[in-house]
């Protein structure tokens, strides 16, 4: 046999600070799809998912439920691994960042980059987050942009690692492989923020000691999120003595010309996988990653699901009512993969009528019935006596065969770009033509014109075999999204086992119009949903009971930690003021600190002369640029802003901007505009804004936004 073609895909590792829901099963669903569908297409795939579960929070959380830390994360870890089963996702392997095996690797790494001249220590005074395990930019005592939970003064001797040191490096990276970030909303926020000028980053903790200890000094233990990013090579082996699968699944240059390894991961942890480690990478000497998708959120009723938000939809409730493979066909063909996608109960049951009950699933029905119906004669319980089994039929190339043809190539296409949803709705265009033609030809006249005792005419057979052949090419093509129903139909159709047939060789003409049929189901593929199913899922919500480990969490209290008389505080003197931390927050876990070292004494600005007054080289410092609209959206549960993507040339940022009770978002769409381009990012409703639009208003009346009569070219300095 021979070798197939390695193929390794990761989702991020999932922090055990709450238990999973739809949002965390979503990026894991979609990662099985793919792996699925490699599978199918000859790759020797390898599906790692896991849990990340180091950190300040889980010594916390440990303490406020009684419990140890080990005892914590084995909770919590083992709710991801029981619902996966439930899911019946298809991972290879699950890492855990409390394993023996990680921990190994981790010191291993930190040890090489140490070795390799890119750690130094330092110092750092910030305001701390613990909820979110973030550095955050704001002042003493004030609370966190994203939780809202109040931060802590923290002065602190760290380890760093050299970043600053690749930022020509990944501008080139990301210049020679166009695909390495996508999608190109992704890619364009990371090349602003490495054109902004990287800073070194903190990967060290002295204040606890729930992680990994730092190799040499176990006083500090290693920053959680960059404990976790390495766990996409300790799961295959890197830095133990059996580095057999990191050489099979991330050393192999066969993988990078089939696009792997690949991270799917959320767009709130873009930084970090697309900046931060490719640069540890580099660093360490090792091999990238080829590819890294960032997908967008899982919005419930248009808001993004959070156990803060209490809006949080758990993946069991749609198992329970309509089944796992209701919620992968939904999450795949509702939502376009890379941006955000809006869930309702209302909209999975509309999808699932629509296209599953009343679409796939009743041609399958009908048409697998008229097939039994008119061979009956030439079967007993599903088998072809010796005598009478009909001989392999295979029909003349007709308008249906030819559609066939362009869905297969068509779905490969948008599949292999991960373009689920118009890969789906192609397939669903060759549902419903294959309906039509039935519509058409009406196969049930003929059945009751001759009788079954008749027997099958030729024009019957061509028919019959032009309907169960859309039928087995739909199958196969739509394996890797609904695996449970393509796999119950394959065997109606007498064709085994659909996880050992290959895809790659799929084509119009494969079926035997004689062969044995498997037995019939009595039950339907998809029986449709009544019209009480949204309130049952809405009441299965409301009225499942919280586990003994989610009450425990839900009633640990937020607690405002005041710097003590003696401690340190972020505007207390140093010999250098800290440069401003990152502050994109993941819910996926914690993130980086962007320092520099203690070194040269602070600047000191010279207040104007009379208060309120500026100077000449105040005002050159604010850098007015122009840009045109090209996104422009409402933001949820927030009345007067808008979220912007505006082109300025060289770059495309995202800007919030009040101005929704002045303009429709549509309005906006390709209008030129001023925007403040030097102003330091923000965060609002857990989004960041970089830049400011210029606008202007009198007495409190709308906003008008600056605009120009002229042709300006984009990225124009405004004097």
């Amino acid at each position: 046999m021979p070798d197939r073609p390695p193929y390794y895909l990761t989702t991020p590792i999932y922090y055990v600070n709450a238990r999973p829901h739809l949002g965390t099963a979503y990026s894991t669903i979609v990662t099985d799809t793919i792996a699925r569908y490699k599978r199918a297409q000859g790759f020797d795939v390898f599906f790692l998912t896991g849990t990340d579960e180091h950190g300040q929070k889980i010594e916390r959380s440990a303490k406020a439920t009684n419990c140890t830390p080990q005892e914590f994360v084995d909770k919590v870890s083992e709710e991801f691994r029981a619902l996966w089963k439930t899911l019946e996702l298809t991972n290879d392997g699950f890492i855990r960042t409390t394993e023996p095996r990680h921990k190994q690797g981790v010191q291993r790494l930190f040890t090489l980059l140490k070795e390799r001249g890119y750690i130094y220590k330092g110092t750092y005074t910030g305001q701390y987050c613990v909820s979110d395990e973030a550095w955050v930019d704001v002042g003493p005592g004030e609370p966190c942009p994203d939780c809202g939970r109040i931060t802590e003064t923290v002065t602190e001797e760290n380890y760093f690692f050299k970043l600053s040191a690749f930022e020509r490096k990944l501008l080139e990276l990301y210049e020679e492989q166009p695909d390495f970030i996508r999608p190109e909303t992704r890619r364009n926020e990371v090349l602003s923020f490495v054109r902004g000028g990287l800073r070194d980053l903190s990967i060290s903790r002295p204040s606890f000691s729930w992680g990994i200890p730092f190799p040499g000094d176990e006083k500090h233990v290693i920053y959680v999120w960059m404990d976790a990013l390495a766990n996409y090579i300790t799961a295959l082996g890197w830095g133990s003595a059996d580095d057999s699968k990191y050489q099979r699944f991330w050393a192999d240059d066969r993988l990078r010309a089939e696009g792997a390894p690949l991270h799917i991961i959320g767009k709130e942890i873009s930084r970090f996988h697309c900046v931060y480690w490719p640069a540890v990478l580099m660093a360490a000497g090792l091999p990238l990653p080829k590819s890294i998708f960032a997908h967008g959120w899982l919005l419930f009723d248009q808001n993004k699901m959070s156990k803060s938000r209490g809006n949080v939809v758990r993946a069991e409730t749609i198992h329970d009512v309509l089944g796992n493979d209701a919620l992968r066909y939904f999450l795949l063909r509702e939502v376009v993969f890379g941006q955000d996608g809006n869930f309702t109960f209302d909209a999975l049951v509309q999808r699932y009528n629509g296209d599953l009950a009343n679409g796939y699933g009743n041609l399958v029905s009908r048409t697998l019935a008229m097939v039994r119906s008119v061979y009956a004669h030439s079967h007993t319980e599903g088998r072809p006596s010796e005598k009478s089994a009909s001989p392999q039929r295979k029909a003349p190339a007709s308008d249906l065969s030819r559609l066939v043809e362009e869905v297969i190539a068509d779905t490969r296409r948008y599949f292999d770009n991960f373009e689920f949803s118009r890969g789906l709705e192609r397939i669903w265009e060759l549902v419903a033509a294959t309906d039509g033609y039935l519509t058409r030809t009406t196969p049930w006249k003929l059945i009751k014109q001759q009788g079954t005792v008749l027997g099958p005419t030729p024009e019957l057979d061509e028919i019959l075999y032009n309907a169960v052949e859309a039928i087995r090419i739909i199958t196969a093509l739509v394996q890797p999204v609904i695996p449970e129903a393509a796999k119950t139909v394959w065997q109606q159709l007498g064709l085994g086992k659909i996880n050992e047939f290959d895809a790659a060789s799929l084509r119009w003409g494969q079926w035997n119009l004689g062969a044995e049929l498997g037995p019939k189901i009595e039950t339907p593929l998809f029986p449709r949903a009544e019209k009480d199913a949204v309130t049952r899922m809405k009441e299965i919500e409301e009225n499942r009971p919280q586990s003994a480990l989610e009450q425990a969490l839900s009633s640990i209290p937020t607690v405002r930690v005041e710097p003590s008389a003696t401690s340190p505080t972020s505007n207390a003197p140093t010999d250098k003021p800290a440069e401003k931390a990152d502050t994109t927050a993941p819910e996926a876990g914690p993130k980086p600190l962007a320092v520099e070292t203690p070194s040269t004494p602070a600047t000191v600005s010279t207040p104007a002369a009379v208060p309120g007054q500026i100077t000449i080289d105040d005002f050159t410092k604010v850098e007015l640029r122009v840009a045109q609209v090209k996104v422009a959206e409402r933001v949820p549960k927030a009345d007067k802003l808008l979220r912007l993507e505006v082109d300025l040339g060289s770059e495309t940022r995202q800007i919030l901007a009040g101005i929704a009770e002045s303009y429709e978002p549509e309005s906006l769409i390709g209008r030129k505009v001023i925007v403040v381009a030097n102003l330091a990012p923000r965060k609002m409703r857990g989004l960041e804004s970089n830049g400011m639009l210029l606008a202007g208003s009198i007495e409190g009346g709308k906003a008008v936004l600056a605009s120009f009569l002229e042709d300006v070219p984009l990225g124009a300095k405004v004097k």
